[in-house]
């Protein structure tokens, strides 16, 4: 592995949440922005230590809750870089609600984002190259690729239709 390369495993971070009054609607469950705020931040968190640099948040995939979160709930968001390409890299984020009590968590929710490397002006810099090692890091960056094609395959689609 040479210096300007890095495993998935080196990016990988772990983030926990109390979700408290303030992070909740009337219902007495947790906003999904708040949620989602949490998730880009575990998101960034990935991004920085593999790109060793600022980012930018360029995209989030299509996120569906599972289920909900209430008030006093603990929170646990896992995030590792699935793929990088010239000058962005994908970061997967799995949400998960644990009970405090049994330490049995569930699935909340999974994101997937893009992120920009840049400098202090916000221009693009390069990142390093992803080397997956795991069976589960080359799944991972494959379903990443196929994401990407999907959302330039949308964004061509869009622009074709003048939309």
């Amino acid at each position: 592995m040479s210096e300007l390369s890095f495993s998935p495993d080196q990016t990988r971070t772990e983030m926990t949440q109390i979700v408290m009054p303030g992070h909740c609607n009337s219902l007495g469950t947790a906003f999904g922005g708040q949620v989602m705020a949490w998730i880009d931040v575990c998101a960034a968190v990935s991004a920085q230590r593999f790109s060793r640099g600022s980012v930018v948040t360029a995209s989030m995939d299509q996120l569906d809750f599972r289920v909900p979160v209430k008030l006093g709930d603990m929170l646990v968001f896992m995030s590792s870089v699935n793929w990088s390409g010239h000058t962005s890299m994908e970061v997967g984020v799995r949400a998960e609600v644990e009970n405090i009590q049994t330490s049995v968590r569930h699935h909340v929710a999974t994101a997937y984002l893009t992120f920009v490397h840049v400098d202090d002006d916000g221009r693009p810099l390069t990142v390093p190259e992803l080397l997956p090692r795991t069976d589960t890091d080359r799944r991972r960056q494959e379903a990443a690729i196929i994401r990407r094609d999907a959302r330039l395959k949308t964004i061509k689609a869009i622009a074709r239709a003048g939309l």
